[in-house]
């Protein structure tokens, strides 16, 4: 370490004794030192510290954003800007921390791409410019509500059947697909669902793709890359994806094509994770395969259920990707219903609550707020609180981190007034988002809070942040604000879940940092602390007290 790195390390370290020190009154009990595991303190289960909540934002045939008739309007851009500004109020609304956006949904682009041509879905016209960068605004917007910005790819699909269907010549002009028509399969085949597919057995496609999707991860300020259950498509009645010849040019060594399909995705996932991480290790890797890896039937390790399996269906080996550690989070599509004999929520989260269990993998599960009040789905899903029973069951399995629900425009419907009930029960409170202890990170100093006072529109806390990023302490993202109620001093299990957390909020750069409290009760006295969050929500310990006596 450089000698002037060590002369501010060492002026750091100082400055947190002393005000350590000056701020607790000598007859007060000792300011909180450390942030205890919940499991060493009694905390309630309805107000988590930690816990990852988001809702998946669709723009495939514009199921979430934009939306279709934003094209048309006077002013196309102000107007999904408008809309997705819509989405980041209703993430806030319920208390959600992060936010998956699809932005590659079919070989296309939501940013100026190198590799590929910008996507339909923003302008109605596949390759049309849509005259701004897209991916660039949704980050930054995300950024300033807190919220950690999933991007969200889909590897090989390149069209859609109402779109360009199976027919290259309708993708846009220079477009990779046609360039190299060799790449692509239709599937299925002479079918009204036809639509184009990438080939992953061809090493150069694997290539390829992973190459113009590293294009985002490199130049925007993701925080985590996103996969969806499509890798080889969902299979067709009669039909085979048409392979074959690639089989014959690559298959060498494996006994039949499903092994050799497995070890394409395998290859894919694996080397995708390791491109991140060597570019920026902080990214974070998930994945969301369909809900099923394999029935107990077809081997003793699957699950107790009946359905297709993502093994055998999609040659997706999800189970091995977590055992083999290659992504930081999985989010089974767990879109059954508690007590479905085919496959019960009720048993497929243990089974992957167990699949997760002593890996640095974590657990969320994806909700199917889609089928809350349809007639056609079962008796289970006419109750509005089925999706609240969901996240009750979760609460037995520490190792399910947190919950994505699909998509925005169901959880905004909020039918039965299910999403308000399980908001109400489930996320009354903010959470942070889980740590992942495997990822780097460097200790963070706390904050200095040098005031607090009473506004007619709150309580208004400003604060410093002392050795932000200098020496050994790492860089402050974001800010957490506690609250609590008299003047006394907490213990430290008194912050081990969110029943005292006010906010979250985004730092703002190097200087003064502020936050009104617009919950605060004229006349109440409350005791306030902030503590320092890096990019990957590891977390300060509270700073020094600051109290508001009137």
């Amino acid at each position: 370490m450089k000698a002037h790195r060590l002369r501010a390390a060492g002026l750091a370290v100082a400055l947190l004794g002393s005000l350590a020190v000056a701020a607790t009154p000598a007859s007060a009990a000792p300011v909180v030192t450390h942030t205890p595991s919940n499991a060493a303190c009694e905390t309630d289960p309805a107000t988590p510290k930690r816990q990852f909540r988001a809702m998946w934002i669709a723009s495939v045939v514009n199921i979430d954003w934009p939306t279709k008739a934003s094209y048309t309007a006077p002013d196309r851009i102000a107007t999904q800007k408008a809309e997705f500004q819509g989405w980041l109020d209703l993430a806030e609304r319920l208390n959600h921390n992060a936010v998956i956006v699809q932005v590659r949904p079919t070989a296309d682009a939501f940013w100026p791409s190198p590799h590929e041509p910008w996507s339909e879905f923003l302008t109605g016209t596949r390759g049309q410019d849509p005259g701004w960068d897209p991916l660039a605004y949704l980050v930054a917007e995300s950024h300033k509500r807190n919220l950690e910005f999933h991007a969200w790819f889909n590897p090989y699909r390149i069209s859609m059947p109402d779109g360009a269907g199976a027919d290259l010549n309708k993708l846009a002009a220079g477009h990779p697909a046609r360039q190299n028509p060799d790449w692509a399969v239709a599937y299925p085949v002479n079918a009204a669902g036809s639509r184009l597919y990438y080939n992953p057995g061809i090493p150069e496609v694997r290539e390829f793709v992973q190459t113009a999707m590293m294009d985002a991860v490199l130049r925007y300020d993701i925080d985590g890359v996103h996969f969806d259950d499509y890798f080889y498509p969902y299979p067709a009645a009669g039909q085979d994806f048409g392979d074959a010849a690639t089989f014959e040019e690559y298959g060498d060594g494996f006994a039949n094509k499903a092994d050799w399909r497995r070890n394409n995705i395998d290859l894919l996932i694996k080397e995708m994770g390791e491109k991140i991480k060597d570019a920026k290790p902080w990214v974070k890797y998930g994945v969301s395969p369909f809900g099923i890896w394999r029935n107990k039937a077809a081997d003793p390790l699957g699950s107790e259920t009946s359905g297709s399996q993502s093994y055998d269906a999609n040659f997706a080996d999800t189970r091995k990707w977590v055992k083999e550690e290659w992504i930081d989070y999985i989010v089974p599509q767990v879109y059954w219903n508690i007590g479905l004999a085919v496959a019960d929520y009720a048993k497929l989260v243990p089974w992957w609550s167990d699949v997760v269990d002593g890996t640095d993998v974590q657990l969320y599960i994806g909700q199917a707020d889609y089928k809350i009040a349809d007639p056609a789905q079962p008796a289970a899903w006419q109750d509005p609180r089925e999706m609240s029973k969901h996240l009750t069951f979760n609460r037995d399995y520490p190792n399910v981190a947190g919950n994505i629900h699909f998509s925005a425009v169901q959880v905004r419907a909020n039918r039965l007034g299910s999403a308000d009930i399980y908001a109400a029960e489930h996320y009354s409170r903010p959470a942070l988002v889980p740590t992942m202890d495997h990822l780097p990170s460097r200790p963070l100093m706390f904050p200095v809070v040098t005031g607090a006072t009473r506004q007619a529109d709150g309580v208004k806390l400003s604060w410093r942040q002392p050795a932000d990023g200098v020496g050994p302490f790492g860089k402050a993202t974001s800010y957490a604000v506690y609250r609590f109620d008299g003047l006394g001093l907490p213990t430290a299990c008194d912050f081990a879940d969110a029943s005292n957390l006010v906010a979250t909020l985004r730092a703002t750069g190097s200087g003064t940092q502020s936050y009104v409290d617009p919950t605060a009760v004229p006349g109440q006295r409350y005791t306030y602390y902030v503590s320092t969050l890096d990019r990957l929500y590891n977390e300060s310990i509270p700073s020094p007290p600051r109290f508001v006596v009137r």
